[in-house]
């Protein structure tokens, strides 16, 4: 510490008495040092921001409420990353680790979805060649419940895609619309990199972890909100049932906050034990949407519903009236 400029050193002090006094400066030092670098933030302090998008929103903060003076507190939630999208423009208004490279689960069946309806006749009526209950057994895979020989459309798949989360849909799918699974997430990995997805690399049509499996708060938000622009896939993640024009079971959609969280327009939920819980979730208020995403969650319902408080009460549209997709570069 430097002493007070009134403070006048007298040479008859001691060396002893110095020593003394440094000694004891170093010491305090030493312990200011240690209190620093173990409250520093480590990989398990969840880093928060309030990030501005590549385009599309004012550079005094992106979604921000107009006359805040500094960025809102952190929105605590269970999840490892997060990520809240305006949706007519894509704009990134809330993130947590939104950029890290995680497993998404079964959240993987939006890309299977919109690339199956980029590439094919959704009305056209296939023949099933997965064998569900062998698919279970190999794999604990959550299916729709089908079996070889079956006469269906893909549009009926799509749902058991997208509702029940079924990895036999899902499969098949990938086989009728790509010829091969390998083709098929070939077209999905192409579509990623389309959209601008800098973290997103896909294995497998279903979701099951894989290494080679990852995506990010952020890239999955903007797929949910790909998804949520197709026509023919849009209205099937808003229903709570589907009936199937096949001779199987009734569809339920799996997604519980539809009917529980007012505004709920979709989209997808996913878990496996190595992604945890995950979810994408849209909701409109009046004229405005937003998308909110969560990875890694032990309680995805609750922390989508907190994201979505926080945003109403905290930001304003970010978005200018062209509504251009500015999160996508």
């Amino acid at each position: 510490m430097r002493p007070p400029e009134h403070w006048h050193l007298r040479r008859r002090r001691s060396n002893r008495h110095w020593w003394a006094i440094g000694a004891g400066g170093a010491l305090v030092f030493i312990v200011i040092l240690v209190a620093v670098c173990s409250s520093g933030g480590g990989d398990d302090a969840p880093p928060t921001s309030v990030v501005a998008p590549a385009t599309a929103c004012p550079a005094d903060g992106c979604g921000l409420s107009q006359g805040a003076e500094e960025p809102p507190p952190a929105v605590l939630i269970t999840g490892r990353s997060a990520a809240i999208l305006e949706a007519s423009c894509g704009a990134l208004l809330y993130g947590q680790r939104e950029r890290e490279r995680l497993p998404p689960a079964s959240l993987t069946k939006i890309m299977t979805a919109i690339v199956a309806a980029e590439h094919a006749d959704l009305t056209r009526v296939v023949e099933v060649d997965v064998n569900s209950a062998l698919l279970v057994i190999s794999t604990d895979s959550t299916v729709m419940g089908l079996a070889p020989g079956q006469q269906m459309s893909l549009v009926d798949l799509i749902h058991g895609l997208l509702l029940v989360s079924g990895n036999d849909a899902a499969v098949e799918i990938a086989e009728e619309v790509g010829g091969t699974v390998a083709r098929f997430v070939d077209l999905m990995n192409l579509k990623a990199t389309e959209l601008g997805l800098q973290d997103t690399h896909y294995s497998n049509a279903h979701g099951l972890d894989d290494a080679e499996l990852y995506t990010s708060a952020y890239d999955i938000a903007l797929t949910g909100l790909e998804l949520l622009e197709n026509p023919l896939l849009a209205p099937i993640v808003a229903k709570k049932r589907y009936t199937a024009n096949w001779s199987g079971p009734e569809l339920w959609n799996g997604n519980e906050l539809l009917g529980l969280y007012p505004g709920i327009v979709g989209v997808k939920i996913g878990f496996t034990e190595g992604a945890k819980q995950t979810i994408v979730a849209a909701a409109e208020r009046g004229e405005r949407r937003l998308i909110v995403s969560v990875l890694g969650s032990n309680a995805r319902y609750s922390d989508a519903m907190t994201l979505l408080d926080w945003a109403w009460l905290n930001t304003e549209p970010a978005c200018d009236e062209s509504g251009l997709l500015g999160g996508i570069e």
